[in-house]
């Protein structure tokens, strides 16, 4: 009896590793990767605020069980979403953009202030960040408007221009809280989106350089933005100033080598690195994981961002240009905001309050982007029917012509 169990046992087992997978209409992949992210954080940030959290509510757990929290929440906004079909997104894009613009505005008038900036809602069990609303309401109306303009954002200025008018409106309202990495990352993001739609090359020129003289002006307007360049240039030279943080950082790549000092013994996190569980939860990960472990989060985080770009190229090849413009930009998002946490950590570029996507401590910043990823499984799932429908199509035509 144990032998024949055995041997069955054995044979379901070759049967699974041997047999090609089942065809499905949505990407596996993509919801291990995203999976995989959010695990992470978890893990992360529950090591790397044990420290302020016995600090600051004698709770060591406290920010790790509302990080969970968020998790969830995070992964039951992504369940409804999945259930949107795209045409409702590309219908409602405009009013949800309106509802980010009123959001921003409701900020500044009853807004919470923390470190001096003005970003968040309270809503009691959380507190909304109306600037991670306002990105993913962009990336959908720019998405609807090239499809709706598409003709006109290729062949005319005026196209080109009417999307900046809108991404400017809304930068106005967030250099007020202030909140410049946003607007740079939308920015870019909106940049990346022209391009794939096939702008033209003078007016990216153009747009590059008129974008960056925007942030040098604003960068020069503001005396702790001034402060962080340099801090950023030479952070020695100020160690327990300016650069302080950015010198923790780099204290905490230096320690963790090849294979990290090992889960939960990292050192700068005991108050020593401001922002540990937050902004700066990478470095903690440097330092605990070594070079292997942060270079399988990135290689995790870069796999999700092709995959986006990927999606996004299928669907311009099947003419469904609202899906593939949104993914693109998602893709674009992603990329970049990790490109900047990362080499704020590092020392590579100056020091900006932006999370590390699906994995710093925040819960704004973890539901959209979370809800983001159910998108791009959206329009990923209504590319393969579109695909599955043609096949069909094309299979019961060529049955018809046969007989």
């Amino acid at each position: 009896m144990i032998v024949r169990a055995a041997r069955s046992l054995e044979s379901k087992t070759r049967d699974w590793l041997t047999s090609p997978s089942p065809q499905v209409l949505f990407d596996r992949q993509l919801i291990w990767l995203s999976l995989g992210l959010l695990l992470t954080g978890l893990v992360m940030v529950s090591s790397a605020s044990f420290p302020i959290s016995s600090r600051l509510t004698d709770q060591p757990f406290h920010f790790a069980l509302r990080h969970l929290f968020f998790i969830v929440l995070a992964i039951s906004a992504a369940a409804v979403v999945l259930q949107i079909k795209l045409e409702v997104w590309l219908k409602y894009s405009s009013h949800l953009l309106l509802i980010s613009l009123v959001l921003l505005m409701a900020v500044l008038v009853i807004g919470k202030s923390v470190n001096g900036a003005t970003r968040w809602l309270p809503l009691g069990i959380f507190n909304l960040q109306p600037a991670e609303v306002a990105k993913l309401s962009l990336f959908i109306f720019l998405a609807g408007f090239l499809v709706r303009r598409h003709g006109e954002v290729r062949e005319t200025f005026i196209g080109f221009v009417k999307p900046l008018v809108v991404f400017l409106l809304l930068a106005f309202f967030l250099i007020a809280q202030p909140d410049l990495g946003s607007i740079i990352v939308m920015f870019v993001t909106t940049v990346g989106m022209l391009f794939i739609a096939g702008a033209k090359l003078w007016q990216f020129i153009a747009l590059v350089i008129a974008g960056g003289g925007g942030v040098l002006i604003l960068i020069i307007a503001e005396p702790y933005r001034m402060r962080r360049i340099t801090a950023f240039l030479d952070p020695w030279q100020d160690p327990f100033g300016n650069g302080y943080q950015l010198t923790q950082s780099l204290m905490a790549f230096g320690r963790g080598e090849w294979f990290g000092q090992g889960l939960g013994n990292s050192i700068q996190k005991l108050a020593y690195l401001p922002e540990a569980h937050t902004d700066f939860v990478f470095a903690v990960i440097a330092e605990e994981l070594g070079l292997v472990g942060v270079s399988l989060i990135l290689l995790m985080i870069f796999c999700l961002v092709f995959k986006a770009l990927i999606i996004g190229q299928k669907c311009l090849d099947k003419e469904q240009l609202f899906g593939g413009f949104l993914a693109s930009g998602i893709g674009v998002w992603f990329a970049f905001q990790t490109l900047v946490n990362v080499g704020a950590a590092s020392g590579m570029v100056p020091t900006k309050g932006l999370t590390l996507p699906l994995i710093s401590y925040g819960g704004s910043s973890l539901i959209i982007m979370s809800v983001a990823v159910a998108i791009l499984l959206r329009i990923d799932h209504e590319r393969r029917l579109f695909e599955l429908h043609h096949d069909q199509r094309s299979c019961d035509e060529s049955s018809e012509s046969e007989e």
